[in-house]
């Protein structure tokens, strides 16, 4: 009974929001099917094949909710508030005006909050995200830490002004935080005016859910395919931001683009009520198209700028249509977005050079350390920055990146060796040089930035070994619990429970990098090995002939 009815109720909202964009002078091609279901949320199918330059939608940007269009303009000018702020607080004001907001209809179909982990508790984040990239750089703690922060100093305040009137129950820190999570995952950037804001239809439909795509009842096809971006119009420039319909990684198939173009809600309980006109409060029949609003936009687009959304990928009847993210690994998705992809191809797992010194002090005196790392450094190497942490990234398959196996290799040099690098090194400062050339362990090793290095000479027995080590070491934070529970747990979890589903996916994607990470440094070794012998074999025939 509480499934049906909440069908209903969306259904409703649905039917609501599609004469409110009419009103605004929204279009919506009649080639794109707007649906919701329980299981799936909001989609939006193809009803005909598309090909790539079709406009599928124009959007009128005075329908966006900016802080330039929102009621709450003149407060966020008067005290100040910029970007995200700005924008979180429009979004806060016009939810709190309800009905009386011109983009109630809207709001209505909107989730409280994206399920980003900004949005979890402390100990959701300690117990679900243990170990991952997330956690371990204490990334989303010290998000809600700013943002408390930034609350407290711009919000707060606002809330003991007599003028002002703001109900409490709608500019709460749990209301900011739930606005900057709507803010972050579906805002886009308007244009200069406007900056970023929200806007209807582009930024309606759910995000694709990981692993879904083959497992979704879809009523008109069986194929998921991304078409759609946004782009404004008389540019080539797209616009980065969020869509309206579902999302999928690196698919980009749809644009926005601008021109200058001459020419209520629903009632929760009372299908009567549903998508009053804000304006003159007639109510709506939810089986006429017109219900009390004007469908001629031509006064709404007068001289006024549109979006346009272009498909930019074909797709074909009955397929689901996407939008993208671009290029994105599973912790950047699930921080940014709230979601997560299986085998996502842009996954990474980083090695901290805390680790990694960590690793060495097990093995050698500080000094040796730190003796290897300056030299290393001195030759212009250094691992990725982030937030005054530097680290090395291990791609999706598993390879290190190549800086690591230097620093490693250096590492572990005999002594000698390191000495007459460090002489070379020393040189090649003095001489001004880009790079130093060496004959270390029998190969010729060109060390410098303008230096192309192979990694075979690099992945000796001893790198290779300490690449097992550090994936172990990388391994063990994510608790005692084993990478096979976490897989079963994952195969048990239902999708539903989005934020159990998509941290286990992230803390699979990356204990499985570690496990690719250690397959890679076992087939090195061996082929290392080989090399070896091989080499010992040849020399053996050489002396005989001699």
């Amino acid at each position: 009974m509480a499934a049906t009815a909440s069908t209903a109720n969306m259904a409703r909202r649905l039917r609501a929001f599609k004469r409110w964009m009419k009103s605004q002078g929204i279009d919506c091609s009649d080639a794109l099917e707007i649906t919701h279901s329980v299981e799936q949320g909001i989609c939006v199918y193809a009803k005909c094949d598309l090909e790539e330059g079709d406009v599928v939608a124009t959007i009128p940007k005075d329908s966006c909710l900016t802080v330039n269009t929102s009621a709450a303009k003149d407060i966020i000018e008067d005290y100040g508030f910029e970007g995200p702020l700005g924008l979180s607080f429009a979004l806060m004001y016009e939810i709190s005006l309800g009905h009386a907001s011109p983009w109630a209809p809207y709001l209505h179909l909107l989730p409280d909050s994206e399920p980003l982990p900004l949005v979890w508790t402390l100990d959701e984040v300690d117990s679900l995200l243990c170990g991952t990239e997330l956690h371990k750089g204490q990334i989303v703690k010290e998000d809600k830490v700013l943002i408390y922060d930034d609350w407290k100093e711009n919000i707060l305040p606002l809330m003991d002004s007599t003028s002002l009137k703001l109900n409490p129950d709608f500019f709460g820190v749990e209301q900011y935080i739930a606005a900057k999570s709507l803010v972050a995952s579906r805002s886009f950037e308007v244009d200069d005016y406007h900056g970023f804001g929200m806007v209807p239809l582009a930024d309606l439909c759910h995000h694709l859910e990981a692993g879904t795509a083959s497992n979704r009842q879809q009523p008109y096809g069986s194929e998921f395919v991304s078409v759609l971006a946004i782009k404004q119009k008389g540019s080539h420039c797209d616009i980065d931001g969020s869509l309206c319909f579902n999302h999928k990684t690196g698919a980009e198939n749809v644009h926005f683009s601008t021109e200058l173009s001459k020419g209520d809600s629903d009632n929760d309980t009372d299908d009567s009520d549903e998508g009053k006109n804000t304006s003159d409060d007639k109510p709506l029949d939810e089986n006429s198209c017109d219900d009390g609003i004007s469908e001629d936009p031509s006064h709404l687009r007068d001289d006024s700028k549109i979006l346009e959304t272009i498909i930019v990928k074909s797709v074909k009847a009955g397929d689901e249509v996407f939008n993208t993210y671009g290029s994105m690994g599973n912790a950047g998705l699930l921080h940014r977005y709230g979601f997560t992809e299986p085998d996502n191809p842009n996954d990474i797992v980083n090695i901290d050079l805390e680790l990694v010194l960590h690793w060495s002090s097990g093995l050698f005196s500080g000094r040796h350390s730190r003796g290897r790392l300056s030299l290393w450094r001195r030759l212009d190497y250094h691992g990725c920055d982030s937030q005054n942490s530097e680290y090395f990234e291990i791609s999706s398959n598993g390879e290190p990146q190549v800086e690591l196996l230097i620093l490693l290799y250096m590492m572990l040099l005999p002594e000698e060796a390191y000495n007459k690098l460090d002489l070379y090194a020393c040189t090649a400062g003095s001489l001004n040089l880009n790079e130093t050339a060496i004959s270390l362990e029998k190969s010729m090793i060109c060390f410098g930035k303008t230096s192309k290095i192979s990694k075979e000479l690099l992945l000796t027995k001893s790198v290779c070994d300490a690449l097992s080590g550090l994936a172990d070491a990388r391994e063990s934070l994510y608790g005692s619990s084993s990478v096979d529970n976490d897989i079963d747990a994952l195969k048990n979890c239902c999708i539903s429970d989005r934020k159990l589903y998509h941290s286990l996916t992230l803390r699979v994607s990356e204990r499985m990098i570690l496990k690719k990470l250690r397959t890679y440094a076992a087939t090195a070794a061996a082929e290392s090995h080989t090399t070896t012998a091989k080499g010992f074999l040849s020399r053996k025939k050489l002396k005989k002939r001699a």
